[in-house]
């Protein structure tokens, strides 16, 4: 299992590569915490973790946009450990 962190340049968006499969078909986005509790698996697995304002899903990649006070070490963390537990 690999994941990969990036920082968008404006520091407002973490984008993670994976080799795992996230979603088959069309990318995923969701506006909202509520609209994650009603996604995908994956976004739903996602939903919980504090600090996420939107999220999009595709094939091998997942981008958010944190809340304002949210910070970025611990959602990296938080993915990480979610996703990990969702596929093992």
């Amino acid at each position: 299992m690999e994941i990969e962190a990036e920082l968008s340049d404006d520091g407002l968006g973490i984008q993670f590569y994976t080799n795992l499969r996230l979603i088959d078909g069309e990318p995923e986005n969701y506006e909202s915490v509520a609209e994650m509790e009603e996604g995908s698996p994956v976004a739903q697995t996602l939903a919980v973790i504090d600090g996420i304002a939107q999220l999009r899903l595709d094939k091998h990649e997942i981008t958010i946009t944190r809340t304002p006070d949210a910070v970025w070490h611990a959602i990296e963390a938080d993915v990480i450990a979610a996703l990990k537990d969702f596929f093992i």
